[in-house]
């Protein structure tokens, strides 16, 4: 006998009765469970359709109980009035009292849990079976499946539009009483903060500049604020600078101690105590740097599953990853490794920023001011500005008039694509010797 065909689906048919009893007891414990299950998470359809009906009713403000659910389950064709009554009757006796909803809804999502690594593994050996993929590809793909269901980050099903609604709700009233931590991950630099409105869960965000402009410094910049101001990692990916070159640039910027001093060696008594001080405040943080060469998201990828919290994540920069899959075409390539940084950006809920090199385009311009790069100016491929999320530009018009002085401590950061809102310029300072982008005295001012 195959000992599948006597195994039993996880399942608790107790849980599933007790998570609806306690929404018909108290229907205001439904704000508990924003999070923790949706309908999909209930193993018998009917209960999936019951609960489903709660939360469009709750969604409506409207109240539910066991007569005001009948008839919603009646028009929805759920159940005949007879049987339905006879049914919702018996979940709204099961339990006494809601108190113990999250503990019941607890044991609803981890039994979901369970089928669903059933099915990953059994879709797995099938096609461990089939053998018509590479070993790799298919750890690759079994890799994906377990740590989906362990982060719970992405689906491979439908969402209702109601369990949409209610993350979106959840969203709503965390803005209220937390809006620093809802908003998003923050820059560090109000002016851009106000305009990102923070960067988001899954973004992709192009960072792109001619050579010299400072694509490293503001990447890195951003890296250390977000570092310095949460708990979160903050992992950088660099393919063009080692380790000890990046971890020099971010004290340099910290300390605020010129970089050819600590490239030279020339450093004075009060720079080793402002190296000290900077020192201590990111050894603090929890920074994860690999310089790797070649990079590829898949191995990014399986790097990044084993950091725990993580944050932020930073690639120095786009023209140097590699492709799995070897192409000719440079374009081509490229706009596969954007696609692919963008589904790892959803897949990890973290946002993700990545340099990119310009063309010359903007260049063949005679004057400095008609040399700030537009779209059209995203090197190798349109498929950067299509998968990006916002695309940042930095111009910095010293870099064509050496002989004011005026101009070389000013810089824009220039807002291209937003798609989560508006665009715009945010002037800024830059201070080439530390490496470091600072907001403007007024803007600092201004800040909320």
């Amino acid at each position: 006998m195959n000992d599948n065909l006597s195994r039993r689906v996880p399942f608790s048919l107790e849980a599933e009765q007790s998570v609806l009893g306690a929404i018909l007891i108290k229907p205001d414990c439904m704000d508990r469970l924003i999070g923790i299950i949706s309908s999909t998470d209930f193993y018998l359809t009917e209960h999936q359709q019951i609960f489903s009906t709660m939360q469009g009713m709750y969604l409506k403000s409207r109240n539910i109980d066991i007569v005001t659910l009948l008839d919603e389950l009646v028009k929805d064709g759920v159940y005949d009035e007879a049987g339905g009554k006879e049914y919702v009757g018996l979940i709204s006796e099961i339990v006494p009292t809601a108190s113990n909803v999250i503990d019941y809804a607890r044991i609803v999502r981890d039994k979901s849990i369970l089928r669903t690594l059933i099915d990953a593994c059994e879709k797995t050996a099938e096609e461990a079976y089939a053998e018509e993929k590479d070993a790799k590809s298919l750890l690759e793909v079994a890799e994906q499946r377990i740590y989906s269901i362990a982060d719970k980050s992405t689906s491979r099903e439908f969402v209702h539009i109601k369990d949409a609604l209610m993350l979106s709700f959840n969203r709503l009233k965390e803005l209220e009483t937390n809006r620093a931590e809802a908003i998003g991950m923050q820059t560090g630099f109000s002016g851009l903060d106000r305009v990102l409105v923070g960067m988001g869960k899954g973004d992709l965000i192009i960072v792109g500049a001619r050579p010299g402009m400072g694509k490293t410094s503001l990447t890195l910049n951003i890296a250390a604020n977000t570092a310095l101001r949460t708990d979160k990692a903050v992992c950088i990916f660099s393919l063009e600078m080692t380790t000890e070159q990046l971890a020099t640039r971010l004290l340099s910027s910290e300390a605020l101690v010129d970089s050819f001093k600590l490239r030279s060696g020339t450093v004075s008594e009060d720079d080793w105590d402002k190296l000290g001080h900077a020192s201590a405040k990111l050894a603090g943080c929890n920074i994860l740097i690999n310089d790797t060469p070649g990079m590829t998201v898949s191995g990014m990828k399986s790097q990044l599953r084993r950091v725990k919290n993580l944050g932020l994540v930073v690639i120095d920069y786009l023209g140097l990853m590699q492709s799995e899959e070897k192409t000719e075409n440079r374009a081509v390539e490229v706009g596969k490794i954007t696609t692919k940084l963008k589904e790892m950006a959803k897949e990890f809920g973290v946002p993700i920023i990545t340099c990119a090199q310009l063309n010359r385009e903007s260049e063949k311009q005679k004057s400095s001011e008609s040399r700030r790069p537009s779209l059209s100016n995203l090197r190798d491929s349109g498929s950067i500005e299509q998968d990006a999320d916002v695309v940042l530009f930095i111009y910095r018009p010293g870099e064509y008039e050496k002989d004011n002085p005026e101009k070389q401590t000013q810089a824009e950061i220039i807002i291209a694509k937003n798609r989560h809102g508006s665009q715009g310029t945010v002037k800024m300072n830059w201070l080439g010797q530390f490496t470091k982008f600072i907001t403007l005295e007024e803007d600092r001012l201004e800040a909320p």
